[in-house]
């Protein structure tokens, strides 16, 4: 298929899932964008927030429009791996055992405050994220395609909850925060603007093998050495900056150019510009830097976007 063709598409899909998205749930353009590159990357999702804001909502909605099956875990500390990879279970009919796949058998799954559970738990949904399948009694098994995790962690509450290592963390492709809606989306809610209601009529808009053909057309969009070495010059400045424990690595370079090829991709253009990297890097960036005073990172990577040249 020409590039020009792809990219059509593209941009046309980026409209229509973001008309279908915002119907349902309140997202600003900061929210959203992040969010749709992800998933056109072919990347997981870290969503931030207090309760009660349509984090599930909006998984459940995410899930529609992209025509794939949706699961919820939620992630306790008596959770075991079993729970969310699936079991064997032995069937008298047949005389042998037979594998009952888990929720992450799935498209889209929302994993529910992935704080709370155990790190050797955790440790078989970060193996799904990165390689795309998971090991059951000396086995290996692929998951089904496309695969997308949207894992939610509320910064507020401690209580009864893990820490995430920075190699969890590293696993996905961008963060995102949620906030409280505007007032006009709130005040619509109580006067009865039911989204479980507008949710009934979202229809699909892409099919999953056209997900899979955006993959591969992200993957595709041209990054020139000038765009290379500006992120080198931004990830270099993180890592020397004096407020800075732990700056961002190569992987996290990479991360940050793969979700801006998909950017591109989603706005008609087959490279790479500097403001794709500006627009996506507090969101792709952040949970990869790691402040002396334990501090969000957010903050400083704006700072850095604003002082790091373009060109040198």
């Amino acid at each position: 298929m020409p590039a020009s063709t792809r990219i059509v598409d593209a941009a046309a899909t980026r409209d229509a899932i973001e008309q279908s998205l915002t119907s349902v749930v309140h997202l600003p353009p900061s929210t959203l964008e992040p969010l749709l590159c992800a998933v056109v990357a072919g990347g997981h999702v870290l969503l931030e927030g207090i309760p009660g804001i349509g984090k599930t909502l909006l998984a459940r909605t995410l899930a529609r429009c992209l025509d794939g099956e949706f699961r919820r875990i939620q992630f306790t500390n008596d959770l075991m791996p079993s729970d969310v990879v699936g079991t064997s279970v032995w069937r008298q009919d047949r005389g042998e055992f037979t594998f009952v796949p888990g929720p992450l058998f799935a498209n889209v799954v929302l994993a529910d405050e992935i704080n709370r559970t155990s790190p050797r738990t955790l440790s078989c949904l970060l193996e799904a994220m990165e390689n795309g399948r998971v090991s059951v009694d000396g086995r290996t098994l692929t998951l089904g395609q496309p695969f997308t995790v949207l894992a939610t962690r509320n910064p507020i509450e401690f209580h009864g909850t893990f820490p995430v290592p920075e190699a969890a963390l590293d696993r996905f492709l961008v963060r995102i925060e949620l906030g409280y809606p505007d007032i006009q989306a709130e005040v619509d809610l109580y006067l009865g603007a039911e989204p479980e209601a507008k949710l009934a009529h979202v229809q699909p808009v892409l099919s999953r093998e056209d997900l899979l053909h955006l993959h591969t057309a992200a993957s595709e969009v041209h990054t020139s050495r000038a765009v290379a070495e500006y992120v080198h010059r931004v990830v270099q400045a993180s890592r020397t900056h004096p407020s800075v424990q732990l700056g961002a690595s190569p992987r996290a370079a990479l991360a940050w150019l793969r979700v801006a090829r998909a950017r591109a991709l989603l706005h008609g253009r087959d490279y790479v510009l500097p403001d794709d990297l500006k627009a996506l890097a507090p969101a792709a960036l952040a949970h990869r830097v790691f402040l002396q005073n334990g501090g969000d990172a957010m903050p400083l990577v704006r700072e850095l976007l604003g002082s790091v040249a373009v060109e040198p």
